[in-house]
């Protein structure tokens, strides 16, 4: 059975990368080429890359046509996106709608063979999957920088979401990978 992976950048606060809280200027000024090749390397074992509507449509517009290193994983992995509304999803190479319930969905994608589904978008998706409780493993990619404002990674939630940590990878930049996972 695949994990879901959520992928997320965040600020040392904890805000996702709002478009107007400064913090995707933060992630495109980083010259760490280090970084990168890990961030690469860790795409390329993503089985599929889910999204919602808003992200895909954003990437959408930038990736089919990038010279970014990440570029060539970004176009050639399966990708799926979840929308009701959404028409059609030809605009980027590989890439799939899920119309269905959310959970159902996961649960399909998960019981399908090959390699581990890297979720990734906007805080309305992501929150969607934490509180669906369909997360195996958080990826985190803390920034270093704070904003003040902006939305944050986790919803309020029903209860603490425990989570035990699995390892932890820094780059020269600055930039910190954090892999957590559910504890229990």
């Amino acid at each position: 059975m695949r994990k879901l992976i959520l992928g997320f950048y965040v600020s040392l606060d904890g805000k996702s990368a709002d478009a107007d809280n400064g913090i995707r200027d933060v992630m495109m000024s980083i010259d760490d080429p280090e970084q990168e090749k890990y961030f690469v390397s860790r795409l390329w074992e993503a089985g599929a890359f889910l999204m919602g509507r808003n992200t895909y449509e954003i990437m959408a517009g930038y990736w089919p046509t990038s010279g970014h290193p990440s570029a060539e994983a970004m176009n050639a992995i399966p990708k799926v996106v979840f929308s009701r509304t959404l028409q059609s999803a030809d605009d980027w190479p590989e890439t799939r709608i899920a119309r269905g319930d959310t959970a159902e969905e996961i649960a399909r994608l998960k019981a399908e063979p090959g390699k581990d589904l890297v979720a990734a978008g906007g805080t309305a998706f992501v929150h969607s999957l934490i509180r669906l409780g369909v997360v195996d493993e958080y990826r985190l990619w803390v920034l270093p920088a704070a904003t003040g404002k902006g939305a944050p990674l986790f919803p309020e939630l029903d209860r603490p979401l425990n989570l035990r940590l699995l390892q932890t990878t820094s780059f020269p930049s600055g930039v910190v990978e954090m892999v957590y996972a559910p504890a229990g």
